[in-house]
């Protein structure tokens, strides 16, 4: 029994086989895949996000168009007044004279008949919600 010897070489290898503390490539590969979950989840909501802005960018869009294409159809029965975009161009309709800060009475006619139809329009519930006021540019 003296002479006999176990291979001792055998067992060394096994312990360094398995160690008792996780190694630091596999602790850094655990917090790679961790960072890359988190990182997924937070592109998700963020682009969740940017597709429920653009559905309500399209749906201010789409309710400006309707209350734009109100305004037009009150213009429809005054010739010379024009709608372009969200711009109400009067045109020659009513143009101040040469020298002058006052509209003819034909001109004042005209104005008195054209605002409550855009009023009208402003006053129902869309535009109650678009429209915040009214600039009034003009020569």
């Amino acid at each position: 029994m003296f002479g006999l010897r176990t291979p001792g070489g055998k067992k060394a290898a096994d312990e360094a086989e398995k160690p008792f503390w996780i190694s630091y490539s596999d602790m850094m590969t655990a917090l790679m895949v961790l960072f890359l979950v988190v990182m997924t989840v937070a592109i998700l909501a963020v682009t969740n996000e940017a597709s429920e802005s653009d559905k309500q960018k399209a749906q201010r869009e789409t309710e400006i168009a309707q209350l734009l294409a109100g305004i037009k159809t009150s213009t429809k029965d005054f010739p010379g007044i024009v709608v372009h975009g969200n711009i109400i161009d009067f045109g020659e309709a009513v143009r101040f004279e040469k020298d002058s800060h006052r509209l003819t009475p034909e001109q004042e006619s005209t104005l008195r008949r054209y605002i409550p139809g855009v009023l009208n329009v402003a006053r129902t519930p869309l535009g109650q919600k678009w429209v915040r006021r009214v600039v009034v540019e003009g020569f």
